[in-house]
């Protein structure tokens, strides 16, 4: 089975996760405690696993040669949090007025305010066939700044009393994001020669880790029987994200394709995905600590709980597409960098 069919077919297991999630039919699978202990698999064991999983399937040198892309890094961690939030709370000042849950737009100011994700743009970005390095290294990156930055954007764009544990927040993302990635990679150094012969599917692990995730998280949020979700807002909102998804993919295409862009095809699917895609993994875990305390957390988590699976399947369904476009533009670039051969008299 291709990535792409894995990616679909997590979609859709999604949909009957979300759907029990909803229905609480297991109301005590995601919450501290439960059967699956997310305060210890997914907080430390999850996420550290899908770095090591990048660090080991990642060719050092390809990982060597992303960090010194400045302008591509820059080009997403500015759109993603600054231009972002921004456009986000001006959109939200005219849908104030409407009849739209507040608690529900806040949480998609909350949604500009995240960091990259950890593992999405890249699954996406390697389905296409993008430059992988650079999604790893500006999922990394975009965390680091997110510890310090998306607490202050949350705070600026919504208000918090609550204070902000920066060196225990910094010093977890460093063991669950930086260290794994580098183990990964000093393993990577001993069995070279045997992933590169048997090749381990790991797409299909990240996917599968990605999808724990997201499922105890949703299992978390709708175990509490005080939410209150009206579907009117809530269709709204769902339709919300994918117009805003779509928007901004749109927009980040345009800017790093355009003439004077020296961008390749390849950093375009890594700048299309990394600056539109927003973490969960980190998110929810953010907003626990900024918004410790209040009533209507709940409702505030519920539309980055709808934008991440909305961006693998946005995501999922433009693969063929992206695909086609960069492959394409590749062959043409190629073509025009070839010499003319000499015309005989």
């Amino acid at each position: 089975m291709g990535l792409l069919e894995r990616l679909r077919k997590e979609w859709f297991i999604l949909g009957i996760v979300l759907v029990i999630a909803v229905a609480r039919l297991e109301p005590g699978v995601g919450v501290k405690g439960g059967p699956l202990k997310p305060e210890i698999t997914i907080t430390y064991i999850a996420v550290s696993a899908i770095f090591f999983n990048s660090g080991l399937s990642l060719k050092t040198e390809e990982l060597t040669s992303a960090l010194m892309h400045v302008k591509l890094h820059l080009f997403v961690q500015i759109f993603t949090l600054v231009f972002f939030p921004t456009a986000i709370w001006v959109f939200l000042q005219l849908l104030s007025i409407t009849p739209i849950n507040e608690w529900l737009l806040k949480g998609l100011q909350t949604v500009g305010c995240m960091p990259p994700p950890v593992s999405s743009a890249v699954i996406l970005t390697k389905a296409v066939g993008g430059n992988e390095a650079a999604a790893i290294f500006n999922s990394a990156f975009g965390s680091f700044l997110g510890i310090v930055i998306t607490p202050l954007l949350l705070l600026l764009f919504l208000g918090s009393s609550s204070s902000v544990p920066f060196t225990s927040i910094f010093s977890q993302l460093f063991m669950t994001v930086v260290v794994p990635l580098i183990i990964g990679q000093i393993v990577r150094r001993y069995i070279k020669d045997w992933l590169e012969r048997k090749k381990p599917p790991f797409g299909a692990i990240s996917s599968s880790v990605l999808l724990m995730i997201i499922y105890t998280t949703f299992c978390d949020t709708f175990a509490n029987p005080n939410i209150d979700l009206d579907k009117f807002s809530l269709i709204i909102i769902v339709f919300i994200i994918f117009s805003v998804q779509m928007s901004f993919m749109f927009l980040t295409f345009l800017f790093s394709t355009r003439n004077n862009s020296t961008f390749t095809p390849a950093d375009t699917v890594a700048i299309v995905f990394c600056s539109t895609h927003k973490s969960l993994t980190l998110g929810i875990p953010m907003l626990k600590i900024v918004f410790a305390g209040y009533e209507h957390l709940s409702l505030i988590s519920v539309p980055l709980l709808i934008y991440h699976p909305a961006q693998i399947l946005l995501g999922s369904l433009l693969v063929p597409t992206i695909k086609s476009w960069m492959l394409s533009r590749q062959k043409a670039l190629k073509l025009t960098r070839q010499p003319k051969a000499p015309v005989k008299v």
